[in-house]
């Protein structure tokens, strides 16, 4: 089982079950529960903000803690939306600290491409440059790549262009283009793998990559 690092300070002395119960019940019970729970959060995003600093080298003090501040919050939330998919696996305090882990890098990536322009156009693409190439391999990396860019062009929706140069090409992180386009990351999961089965498609009748077909019987055998 993957091994989790936890805040040095310990949370308080609760069984899981004994979590789980607390959480859902009515009260004071629930509400000293509530705030224990969010202070283990508050720990787990800020322990997580410093294990990245070197990403928030623009980032200090107070802009720091409102970053945690700000996971916590939305780990809090679905923790809590959450406790009934809880089967036990872990403790409870090692399952909702990976919450606050999630959502503290989904703040991170969001202020680092704070102000940055996201650009949805096809034509926008990164320059591949090795200079360890051969001038053959450049000649067939060039080949690959007009080709590709014909296909994106010819084959995919104008939604399907932007998520594929965004994602597979200019490197935005996923929550960021989600945040960007006011859609979600399944959507865009779901997009990118329809787009990546289509320029397959197109790559493979040009005889450049071998046909999905091929590479799932290669799999299973």
């Amino acid at each position: 089982m993957e091994h989790v690092l936890e805040p040095r300070d310990p949370p308080p002395a609760r069984t899981s079950q004994a979590w789980l119960a607390a959480l859902r019940a009515d009260g004071p019970e629930q509400r000293k529960a509530m705030a224990d729970l969010h202070a283990l959060l508050l720990r787990a995003a800020r322990f997580e903000l410093r294990r990245r600093r070197g990403a928030l080298g623009h980032v200090r003090g107070e802009g720091l803690e409102d970053l945690a501040m700000q996971a916590a919050d939305d780990a809090m939330v679905a923790v809590l939306a959450k406790l009934d998919n809880y089967r036990g696996a872990s403790r409870f305090t090692t399952w909702a600290y990976k919450f606050a882990l999630l959502e503290a890098g989904v703040k991170l990536r969001r202020r680092a491409w704070h102000g940055r322009e996201v650009v949805l156009a096809p034509g926008a693409w990164p320059t591949f440059a090795d200079r360890s190439s051969s001038a053959h391999e450049l000649l067939e990396r060039g080949e690959l790549l007009s080709v590709l860019r014909d296909a994106v062009e010819k084959t995919l929706t104008p939604h399907q262009r932007q998520v594929f140069v965004s994602l597979a090409l200019n490197e935005v992180p996923i929550d960021v283009l989600a945040e960007r386009l006011n859609t979600s990351r399944g959507a865009l999961y779901k997009a990118l793998h329809d787009a990546r089965r289509k320029l397959r498609h197109e790559l493979s009748a040009a005889g450049l990559v071998e046909p999905e077909e091929s590479v799932i019987a290669q799999e299973k055998s």
